[in-house]
């Protein structure tokens, strides 16, 4: 049967007007282009995320946060990590953000040594790679290990990184982005050991926490162990999952006492710019938008059987495990471009180049439009890469 996402169309996309779609010009065969670059859906928001926002906008709830509203939404927060990934939260320690970048700067200036580098695996989320360098650190890159269609955090390598630069912070993003890896226990068990023993501390960037698939359960990092709760600032977001990410609301989870000690007396610019229909709407969102999550999920897992079907040959195809974002490795292709330029070219798919990621010849692509437009940017892609063999 028919999705009613099945209707959204590129035309309407672009009509929208979001930065996704707002990619001017066409392809090599005056095709529009299709937007899959910016990690956002194009699906409507849930019912109850938009009733959030008129009933914002009727009461004219556009002032300054206020403490209750600010309870409401870590309550619903702490509610659903409970429920949906076994970690029970004090929602006391749940703070509110704009987003994970302010997160990230705020764990930096705060929780780390002045002046220490910050350790990142890679590939990695763009802003990743550039914000160390805005706040004076040096970011030490780990590459991944990959092999067979898997990538992984290379232990040894984040061992030695950590030995040598004398980095105290790891940036840990998980489910991750943008390979789409969700990482096993042994795996954050791993990562624990090698933190400790480098007395370093973890930002993990729980942002995609919901988005797991074929039975995957997100771990959140900080619940693996007491020690791994003792050294980890968590900071996540409804906007992932539930497509807000223009309503500039993260949370700030902090796993241990001393750390929400020092986040009461330092906090206080971070949260000043978390939006008040954005927390409203977070709300919403997590105590009562699961039934459209869980449906998302299954319609975001069909897309995932699509691209796993299409024939992209000369591409190494990594379905995502968590998020919506897949990793197409085309470094073998043999181009005199980056992968990414060419798809754009050829088969009007613009698509993250994988350079900007710390993945050259990568690319990263957004499978959370409506099947039918995913189906014509692949077919495009297939039909641009047998154009190119020929």
């Amino acid at each position: 049967m028919a999705h009613p996402f099945d209707a959204l169309t590129a035309d309407a996309m672009r009509a929208g007007g979001s930065w996704k779609w707002s990619t001017p010009g066409a392809d090599a065969h005056g095709r529009g282009l299709i937007g899959a670059f910016v990690a956002e859906m194009d699906f409507p928001a849930a019912p109850a995320v938009v009733d959030a926002v008129r009933s914002c906008a009727d009461a004219n709830r556009f002032g300054y946060l206020s403490d209750a509203w600010v309870a409401d939404m870590a309550a619903a927060c702490a509610s659903f990590w409970a429920d949906r990934f076994g970690w029970s939260l004090d929602p006391d320690r749940i703070r509110p953000l704009p987003d994970v970048l302010t997160a990230l700067t705020a764990v930096v200036e705060h929780f780390t040594p002045a002046g220490s580098p910050i350790v990142l695996p890679t590939p990695a989320y763009m802003p990743f790679l550039t914000v160390p360098g805005m706040l004076g650190r040096e970011l030490v890159r780990v590459p991944m290990a990959h092999g067979a269609g898997r990538w992984s955090v290379d232990l040894d390598a984040l061992d030695r990184a950590f030995a040598t630069s004398g980095a105290k912070l790891l940036v840990l993003v998980n489910p991750h982005n943008p390979t789409g890896r969700v990482l096993t226990d042994e795996e954050l068990a791993g990562v624990t050991e090698v933190v400790e023993r480098h007395d370093a501390r973890v930002f993990a960037d729980e942002i995609h926490a919901p988005l797991t698939f074929d039975a995957r359960v997100h771990r959140p990092y900080a619940a693996t162990s007491d020690a791994a709760a003792a050294h980890t600032v968590t900071a996540t977001s409804a906007s992932k999952a539930w497509n807000l990410p223009g309503l500039k609301c993260g949370q700030l989870i902090l796993a241990n006492a001393a750390d929400a000690q020092r986040w009461s007396q330092v906090g206080y610019l971070a949260e000043h710019g978390t939006a008040t229909p954005g927390v409203l709407a977070t709300t919403a969102a997590y105590a009562h938008g699961r039934e459209w999550l869980d449906d998302v999920l299954a319609y975001l897992d069909g897309n995932r059987a699509l691209l796993r079907e299409t024939p992209l040959p000369g591409l190494e195809v990594t379905v995502p495990e968590g998020t919506y974002l897949a990793w197409l490795d085309g470094s073998t292709l043999g181009l005199d471009e980056p992968p990414s330029a060419f798809f754009a070219r050829e088969a009007g798919v613009v698509m993250t180049d994988g350079a900007a990621c710390a993945g050259p010849g990568g690319m990263r692509l957004n499978l959370a439009m409506a099947r039918p437009v995913l189906a014509d940017a692949l077919e495009r892609m297939s039909a641009a890469l047998a154009g190119a063999r020929r």
